[in-house]
């Protein structure tokens, strides 16, 4: 069953990057058949405030107006000219918080994956923003696309216990200075399909 509404929205977001871990994230092929992965990786970006976040300072753009708007919808941009990547927009209206999703272990329509991804080696499919991306065929064209909708969406799948939750800084945001340090970054531990590093606070 598909997360609510209220999942997205009335919480904290860094509360919901933690609970977003164990949840499935589903992207159906072009033949509706499912193709998903176990969230085991993600980090919070708390928006105006947050010195590595797109919408620090105020900072409203064509490119992330997305992440103004009502959470449980994607905001996918291109980074590096590269890669794609897929957050969570979370909160009310005009609160510009979203949620990274960084890496998920491979479920279902793995054969798939490996094909989108070149790859043969299952931990390597997903294990990072750009990885989950290709290995889901998330582009940019799931800009704004609602969680609730048949295009993409979020499910309940395993339960965690706190014990199983590590909790660090995100990844590659020197850039953000002191807000470079907060603990926003959270991740199964133990679990082979996160990306790399996996250093602890």
């Amino acid at each position: 069953m598909k997360l609510p509404r209220s999942f997205y929205i009335p919480k904290d977001t860094v509360t919901i990057a933690r609970e977003l871990l164990g949840k499935l994230l589903v992207v159906p092929d072009a033949d509706g058949r499912r193709v998903s992965g176990m969230i085991v990786e993600t980090e919070a970006y708390l928006g105006i405030g947050d010195r590595a976040a797109h919408s620090f300072g105020g900072r409203r753009t064509a490119r992330n107006e997305v992440t103004y708007g009502l959470g449980g919808h994607a905001y996918v941009f291109f980074i590096y000219g590269m890669y794609h990547q897929l957050n969570v927009v979370t909160g009310p209206a005009e609160r510009p918080h979203v949620v990274l999703i960084r890496a998920v272990e491979p479920i279902e329509g793995i054969e798939l994956m490996r094909e989108r991804r070149g790859r043969k080696r299952d931990r390597d499919l997903a294990s990072g923003p750009g990885k989950l991306c290709i290995a889901l065929a998330i582009d940019r064209s799931f800009n704004n696309e609602n969680f609730r909708g048949d295009r993409i969406w979020i499910e309940n799948f395993r339960s965690l216990k706190a014990t199983e939750i590590a909790v660090g800084k995100r990844i590659g945001i020197d850039y953000a200075g002191e807000d470079s340090d907060l603990p926003y970054r959270f991740w199964i531990g133990k679990n082979n399909f996160v990306s790399r590093p996996r250093k602890e606070m």
